[in-house]
């Protein structure tokens, strides 16, 4: 399991398009993700899941996978969440 902390960068945070986007990512990977702040921990898989956590701009989140291709799923979808458009 490889687990990271890391600052949403993206001018939206993770809202409508970009937790799309966000979702689309994840799921190219076997392994399994999630998402969690505070306390709440979500499937990084679900977009339902990801809204419900009202991710902003410059909130630190947690990032988790768990699989075959665990750190490769965390490397890329962390240059997705730092990339400040």
């Amino acid at each position: 399991m490889v687990e990271t902390n890391v600052e949403v960068k993206l001018k939206s945070g993770l809202q409508a398009r970009q937790a799309a986007l966000f979702v689309q990512e994840a799921n190219r990977f076997k392994s399994e993700v999630y998402l969690q702040k505070d306390e709440k921990k979500v499937n990084a898989k679900s977009i339902m899941g990801i809204m419900s956590l009202a991710i902003a701009r410059g909130t630190t989140i947690t990032l988790i996978a768990d699989g075959k291709d665990e750190q490769e799923a965390v490397e890329g979808l962390v240059s997705l969440i730092q990339r400040e458009e």
